[in-house]
């Protein structure tokens, strides 16, 4: 009998109002443990409006309806 022992990746929706510049989140983000910090990457949601941590796979993306403010 095979038993699945990985824990689902965390899924995060985001706001405009949540991105650190031109449609850009960093993670481990403020709402995560302090023990789970790991070093801060930058996660590009300009292209998709998603995009995933290659430290901790927690998966980033812009709420439903929401819309990346425009550059100019």
């Amino acid at each position: 009998m095979s038993t699945n022992t990985t824990a689902p990746k965390a899924i995060v929706e985001v706001t405009a109002q949540d991105l650190q510049g031109p449609g850009v989140v960093f993670c481990p983000n403020p709402k995560m443990p302090l023990w789970s910090n790991h070093p801060r990457v930058y996660i590009d949601l300009s292209h998709g409006g998603e995009g995933t941590c290659a430290y901790c796979g927690t998966q980033y993306k812009l709420k439903a309806g929401e819309h990346l403010p425009s550059g100019h």
